[in-house]
């Protein structure tokens, strides 16, 4: 069976840290959460991963993020993976795959993937096995409403049923608002990207 993935990320941030491109001192892009979901033909979900990872540079959450996230630091701390780890367990759920994001998750995967190369780390499973695509664009074009909207809030601008229990920002609720906007999208005609299946 042909099936694609989404998936979504969410790494440290502070206050205006998005608005400042991550450009203050220490502020690094390290993923603390990953959420991913195969999609089959039918753009059912055949597959759920997620993550929670710990951060090396800032192991210790900022506020703002675990405001915006739900993310606490007893979660991470617990339950955390290393980053290589997490990194290649993800690769490895998507090795083969296309895999698809709402906006340039796969830049701070190579990053953060640079990171645990750059401290010795070994990641099990390699980004070129994976082409990644970035969907914004194409979703934007096709439904104006979701332009400067996030991944989390796409089924509310859509006007679509809630996708999952969960929170915008966490990262498998994020997938799930993502898988739901692309079945309504192909539902009013939209052909899927090229690579998808």
């Amino acid at each position: 069976m042909s099936t694609f993935v989404v998936f979504d990320l969410e790494f440290t941030t502070w206050p205006g840290a998005l608005e400042n491109d991550w450009s203050g001192p220490g502020q690094l892009r390290e993923i603390v959460q990953i959420g991913a979901l195969r999609l089959d033909a039918d753009l059912a979900v055949v597959e759920e991963y997620e993550v929670l990872v710990r951060p090396v540079v800032n192991p210790r959450l900022s506020a703002f993020f675990t405001e915006l996230t739900g993310i606490e630091q007893e979660e991470v701390d617990r339950e955390g993976r290393a980053p290589a780890r997490a990194i290649g367990d993800f690769l490895g759920f998507c090795k083969g795959r296309t895999a698809l994001s709402y906006g340039n998750d796969m830049v701070v995967v190579g990053e953060n993937a640079g990171w645990a190369r750059a401290r010795g780390e070994r990641i099990a499973a390699s980004c070129l096995d994976t082409p990644f695509l970035n969907v914004r664009p194409w979703i934007n074009a096709l439904a104006p409403t979701t332009t400067g909207v996030n991944v989390g809030r796409l089924w509310q601008v859509l006007g679509l049923p809630r996708p999952a229990a969960g929170q915008e920002h966490a990262a498998l609720f994020d997938c799930y608002s993502f898988a739901a906007a692309l079945r309504h999208l192909r539902a009013a005609g939209a052909v899927l990207p090229e690579g998808c299946l």
